[in-house]
């Protein structure tokens, strides 16, 4: 094997050569000292092109680790080596180990194995013009590179991993606690839930802590032998209002975010909600395609069936109803809704618009009138804000006020104020199986959507995703993904909320809970791992548990669109992946 002296060599010899001359370091291993290898996988063709990939292979006894037996403690050892190498990083402005947020996510960056650690890297390879600047290269892999192991590995923090690996194991037995005591989320005591500002996620200095009303307050011990107490929402209907400005937002932004753990510090460790839940809002514009909308469209004036409904430029209550039947397709048990990204129309309608407007002149049945089936037959809970109308508190189990960031259980008065006793919520616990479990109904359908469920649970609809490609002569060498082969290059992401599909491309703005731009290059590379199960001979939900599948048997690198180096990408949930899938204006049902 080559040393480090032997690569600062090779660059020096590069010096001044076309840019490509780069790719003859590729695949050669180099030896950085006490057992570290340097391996570059994948060279930029010039250097205006996406950074090169390379890898570094740390012997575990060189930083002191061992994998751990658990997925929890594996993922947050990995999320922790990953923060403490970009970390140790600094001034070197062409190397990146990525670039981690507040949440802890499943990562490519760093693969923690039984007796060696990878961690993989992209690196700008300098130039002037297209020419090789080699020996600024080798400044840059020769000094640069052993002082990050050092720093980032070599002098690891193992307090500070141990701890890591405690909380989120925490967490973990925090969430399973919810789903075991028919909770959705959990907010715990002192939490910081304001943010710094609408571009960062950072929490806000001098923000009012959290506090639990008396009435949901609970307390559970964790394996660390650390309790937590705080507001636990039950399954149900939950209406959170106050006035504007006092926080109502804020704590269901929280709860949106709950679904990922959070980095110490963030003021949301303990803020846990239930995996399956998704954020539901109108979305004027995306593409909808062979959809049963018909719980909440139906009667259409020109007579188009809406238990298989397709548009190009659906309107806000309608694409309303689609997110919220697609969220159902994909799994989802819970819903988190905020009236100020909802439409009236779609949500409530008043008695003097009924008695103006007849119920039969009428295709939209209001989510008001749907909300209380939706969990009474399906066990698909419902948490929502509404600041400006009390309708839900004809339908709510629990009803949260908010006044200046404080937080109180006014259940008992909104009862009242909606005509109904004090203990109706609590009779049609005590009567109700659906609120029993926290499964839900054992029988019930995964959807309420008539022509979209059988009673088996699995949806109907079977789509077909086919992506135009631009002519791009051969494919990635050694791809696993759909487009190998047929002239098109990968699906590729740009940002958090864009992805290129060939010649089309996908918005994904609305996805809320999509936190990091990593994700969303994992869902363009799901994508193409996904087309070639998405034939029409299979649902989607079927073709995610295939994906997801191969994600918990071989990681990340499964769903990777070249052998060798993954590139870095996080890990998307289902549901984002499927929403991404929904807007794709080819797919076909």
């Amino acid at each position: 094997m080559q040393t480090i002296a032997d690569l600062q060599a090779e660059l020096h010899r590069l010096d001044g050569k076309p840019y490509g001359a780069y790719r003859d370091l590729v695949g050669r291993s180099f030896d950085l000292g006490e057992g570290v290898v340097f391996v570059l996988d994948r060279a930029q063709t010039d250097p205006y092109a996406p950074p090169s990939l390379a890898h570094l292979e740390v012997p575990n006894r060189l930083a002191g680790l061992a994998k751990p037996g658990d997925r929890p403690g594996l993922t947050a050892a990995e999320d922790f080596i990953t923060r403490q190498l970009v970390a140790a990083v600094r001034a070197e402005r062409d190397i990146s180990f990525g670039r981690p947020g507040q949440e802890i996510l499943e990562r490519t960056t760093v693969r923690l194995d039984s007796d060696c650690l990878i961690a993989r890297l992209t690196i700008q390879l300098p130039a002037r013009g297209r020419r090789i600047l080699g020996h600024a290269a080798a400044k840059t892999l020769g000094n640069g590179l052993p002082r990050i192991v050092h720093e980032g590995l070599r002098n690891l923090d193992h307090d500070g991993l141990e701890e890591a690996m405690a909380y989120l194991r925490d967490v973990d037995k925090l969430r399973s606690w919810l789903a075991a005591e028919g909770l959705v989320a959990f907010v715990g005591d002192g939490a910081n839930l304001a943010r710094r500002a609408g571009n960062s996620d950072a929490p806000k200095e001098g923000a009012v802590a959290f506090q639990s009303p008396q009435t949901l307050r609970r307390s559970v011990e964790l394996p660390s032998g650390r309790t937590v107490t705080g507001m636990a929402i039950p399954r149900g209907v939950t209406v959170i209002v106050g006035g504007g400005y006092h926080g109502k937002s804020t704590l269901l932004r929280a709860l949106q975010l709950g679904v990922y753990p959070h980095i110490p510090g963030d003021g949301r460790e303990w803020v846990v909600t239930l995996p399956d839940a998704v954020a539901i809002r109108a979305e004027d514009g995306r593409a909808v395609a062979g959809l049963d909308i018909s719980p909440f469209i139906s009667n259409l004036p020109s007579g188009e069936d809406t238990r298989a409904f397709s548009t190009a430029n659906a309107s806000g209550s309608t694409s309303q109803a689609a997110n919220l039947v697609e969220a159902l397709e994909a799994g989802a048990r819970t819903l988190l809704i905020d009236e100020d990204t909802s439409v009236t129309n779609f949500m409530l309608r008043d008695q003097r618009m009924r008695e103006l407007i007849s119920p039969d002149k009428e295709p939209i049945t209001p989510f008001v009138e749907r909300v209380r089936e939706l969990f009474d037959r399906f066990g698909i809970s419902t948490v929502l804000v509404a600041g400006g109308s009390g309708a839900f508190f004809d339908v709510a189990d629990h009803v949260i006020a908010l006044d200046a960031y404080q937080v109180f259980d006014v259940t008992d008065k909104a009862l009242s104020l909606a005509g109904r006793s004090v203990g109706d919520a609590a009779a049609r616990s005590a009567e109700d199986p659906a609120l029993d479990s926290a499964e839900g109904p054992s029988d019930a359908p995964a959807t309420p959507a008539g022509g979209a469920a059988n009673p088996e649970g699995k949806a109907q609809r079977r789509p077909v995703l086919r992506v135009a490609a631009k002519p791009q002569g051969k494919g990635p060498r050694g791809g696993k993904g759909s487009g190998r082969g047929r002239g098109r290059k990968p699906a590729g992401s740009k940002g958090r909320a864009t992805i290129k599909l060939g010649k089309d491309t996908v918005e994904l703005g609305p996805a809320e809970q999509l936190v990091d731009p990593a994700q969303t290059t994992g869902i363009a590379h799901a994508i193409d791992w996904l087309e070639k199960l998405l034939d029409g001979s299979r649902t989607l939900p079927e073709a995610l548990d295939q994906l997801e599948d191969a994600i918990d048997a071989e990681g990340l690198d499964a769903i990777a669109p070249y052998s060798g180096h993954p590139g870095l990408f996080a890990r998307p949930r289902r549901h984002e992946i499927m929403a991404a899938v929904n807007r794709f204006r080819g797919l076909r049902a």
